[in-house]
């Protein structure tokens, strides 16, 4: 396998750290997260300038055609930074589900302005009492003569105060069908909140709201949900590979500057040997978010190639996660749990993605399951 990117993805990846560098410190960002919508609006649109938010579009639907591997890149740098732009949240998972389900029509009508950054679209699929499940049971559909009205609950939903779009998975007759709701739709009430990692989330509340049934049909979408879950869970590795490798290099940076009885703490060897720990973590889900990635680009990757690749770099991102988050803290002794310091922050986003969209004990469960039924084999 080759494990290296090309000119223009190295090109892609300047680009992107330059800006969300310039756009980010740990004092700016503080600021940016305090109050709604919890990212920078104008960078949002600096990077709809620069054609990411287009990056795994279809370029007739207004993209760039892009594979999984720029996305990685992108999600990558977003995590160097702590940046809470919701691009995995809404490029990657919800308008991934447009451009999977949608018509041509929808296609064109959502993904166009996502890609330019004039309209935010986000998957309103959790609900309260729910455990990362592809299927919808709280939210219900109804069609009436009018159309398709929605009724329920959904939370949390992330950036879905914000939001200009939602898509909404709902049960109906057959199982799990998707809708799209706009902001402006009457029944729809929004309340939006600070999540524990700096980022928004709301509660979203359908009452007797109309909506527009997405794709043809009503053929049962969970297969659909649960592909495009698995595409934004190894985007999310790679977003937690940024942030772990942030949190090593800053702790690796203390430990040459703290002093202890004179000389740095470098100089002891047990913390050295904690030190290179984090750093065998890093690089084992370095490796198999990298792998999970060309899976997924991969031509004739099946539904379950690729469901199984997601669970296993879910399963490496909340083990690495866990560890180099508490030894960052532990290696930074006291300050390390302070909210002026940075090592705490990325802790605090490494747990919640490990919880986004399924941690590691139900990862290993389901590949566990998997490897009973014979569907996949276990790695040597």
């Amino acid at each position: 396998m080759d494990f290296t990117f090309d000119t223009e993805q190295h090109a892609l990846r300047e680009a992107v750290a330059g800006l969300l560098q310039r756009a980010y410190d740990p004092e700016k960002r503080r600021a940016v997260t305090k109050d709604e919508p919890g990212f920078d609006e104008k960078t949002w649109s600096q990077l709809a300038e620069m054609g990411v938010l287009g990056l795994p579009f279809a370029e007739e639907d207004g993209g760039m055609g892009a594979g999984q591997a720029e996305v990685a890149l992108v999600a990558t740098e977003i995590g160097k930074v702590l940046a809470p732009e919701p691009f995995v949240e809404s490029v990657v998972l919800a308008g991934g589900l447009v451009a999977a389900v949608g018509t041509a029509e929808q296609r064109a009508e959502l993904l166009g302005p996502l890609a330019e950054g004039a309209s935010l679209v986000v998957f309103a699929h959790a609900e309260p009492g729910s455990r990362w499940t592809p299927t919808a049971t709280g939210v219900t559909a109804a069609q009436g003569a009018d159309g398709w009205t929605l009724t329920g609950v959904k939370e949390p939903v992330p950036s879905g105060a914000r939001a200009d779009v939602l898509v909404v998975s709902a049960a109906v007759e057959g199982g799990t069908a998707l809708f799209v709701v706009r902001a402006d739709a009457a029944g729809l009430t929004r309340t939006g909140y600070r999540t524990h990692d700096g980022t928004r989330a709301a509660r979203v509340t359908l009452d007797g709201t109309p909506a527009e049934l997405l794709g043809e049909g009503t053929a049962d979408r969970t297969a659909d949900v649960e592909l495009a879950l698995a595409r934004a869970t190894v985007a999310y590795a790679h977003e937690a590979v940024g942030a772990m490798q942030t949190a090593l290099t800053t702790t690796s940076e203390y430990l040459k500057t703290r002093k202890q009885f004179g000389v740095p703490l470098s100089k002891f060897q047990a913390l050295t040997f904690r030190a290179a720990d984090m750093y065998v973590s890093l690089e084992l889900v370095r490796s198999i978010a990298l792998w999970a990635t060309m899976v997924l680009d991969a031509e004739g990757s099946s539904p379950e190639a690729v469901l199984a690749a997601a669970d296993r770099a879910r399963l490496q991102t909340s083990k690495a996660g866990r560890h180099i988050g508490k030894e960052a803290i532990q290696l930074h002794g006291g300050i390390g749990v302070t909210a002026e310091y940075s090592v705490g922050h990325y802790t605090s986003r490494l747990t919640a993605i490990d919880h986004l969209l399924g941690d590691g004990a139900w990862a290993t469960g389901r590949l566990a399951e998997r490897i009973d039924a014979g569907t996949v084999e276990a790695l040597p």
